[in-house]
């Protein structure tokens, strides 16, 4: 009987022997284990906040088409954020929390060279998205930029890209007109009343309102030539017949220039987790481009050359080592 019930009270006495050396291992695993993490964190890790501009302008339009493309759960979101406009987003990059890229037009960095010396170090592009071509509009009467000078001149409201380099332009070319700024719907009526003289469009063309619009015998585009006083931000470009049919004659071409549209990063030192995930941004972007330029976007994707220059600036050095990684043929055919 002693030996029968021997197994019964060692059994019990080895498990107990066992059951401190367990669970000091079982606690060693659960401190290696990292805590979980919580929810706000998991989704603010890898979001990026891109400036687009305002809610009926291009820009925000191709910042919502990228957020769509690139997103990948929490490993990458987007935010496009509605703003005063592509002109203002360089205040938004430097100043605006959340904010880690940007789409602007390049002539803007020549307002904050007084205000921020250094600004052209603090910015970098990451992607020149489509050229603004400069339309100067004029009616019938008026013959040349010199017939301008002292006339109503409208550049659109505030905020727009016409109503910030327009401006700018016509210094540069030395014409002095009287400026306003209201809806370009507005300062078409007025033109064919004879109230204005002219409008300034500065966007991606074709424009709906010369393309679907009807208009007398004599309304025209005036050229613009390309010279050294617009090499620094500016871009040679034209107008034709295929792109206002009802304006321009076959074989005809109207010379103007055109203000780079881009899309800009904040020089974030390399080690921190906001310059990590314009890298990773970069990388979801650039490697997704292709889907980008099928049906169902804007068109102006299919013109994107991932490595164009944008005058003014460097590039983002995350997206200079992509483009290093790739055969220089796979994206000069972008």
């Amino acid at each position: 009987m002693t030996l029968v019930s021997l197994p019964v009270i060692v059994q019990p006495f080895a498990a107990n022997a066992q059951t401190p050396n367990a669970r000091m291992q079982g606690d060693r695993l659960l401190a290696r284990a990292p805590p979980p993490q919580k929810p706000q964190a998991a989704m603010n890790a890898w979001t990026v906040g891109i400036a687009g501009g305002l809610i009926e302008g291009a820009p925000i339009r191709l910042a919502a088409e990228i957020a769509r493309v690139v997103d990948d759960g929490n490993n990458l979101h987007v935010l496009p954020v509605v703003t005063r406009g592509a002109t203002e987003n360089v205040n938004s990059l430097l100043y605006l929390r959340g904010i880690d890229a940007a789409i602007i037009n390049s002539d803007v960095l020549e307002e904050y060279k007084s205000q921020v010396p250094d600004i052209q170090q603090r910015l970098s592009y990451i992607l020149n998205l489509f050229p603004s071509e400069l339309h100067i509009f004029v009616r019938p009467e008026i013959q040349s930029l010199n017939d301008l000078a002292g006339k109503k001149v409208n550049f659109n409201t505030q905020g727009t890209a016409a109503a910030y380099s327009g401006p700018l332009i016509f210094s540069r070319l030395g014409l002095d007109v009287e400026k306003t700024f209201i809806p370009h719907q507005v300062a078409l009526e007025q033109m064919r009343k004879g109230e204005m003289a002219a409008v300034v469009f500065i966007t991606s063309k074709p424009v709906d309102a010369f393309v679907r619009g009807r208009w007398e015998s004599g309304f025209k585009f005036l050229p613009i030539p390309y010279d050294s006083k617009f090499e620094d931000y500016y871009l040679p470009a034209a107008l034709d017949a295929a792109d206002y049919p009802n304006l321009i004659k076959p074989g005809e071409r109207i010379t103007t220039i055109a203000v780079p549209t881009a899309l800009v990063a904040f020089n974030f030192t390399a080690k921190s987790n906001r310059f990590q995930r314009i890298a990773r941004f970069v990388d979801h972007l650039f490697s997704r481009i292709d889907k980008l330029q099928q049906p169902g976007f804007d068109p102006k994707w299919k013109s994107i050359n991932l490595a164009a220059t944008v005058p003014g600036l460097a590039r983002f050095p995350a997206a200079q080592a992509w483009l290093g990684r790739r055969p220089r043929a796979a994206h000069a055919s972008q």
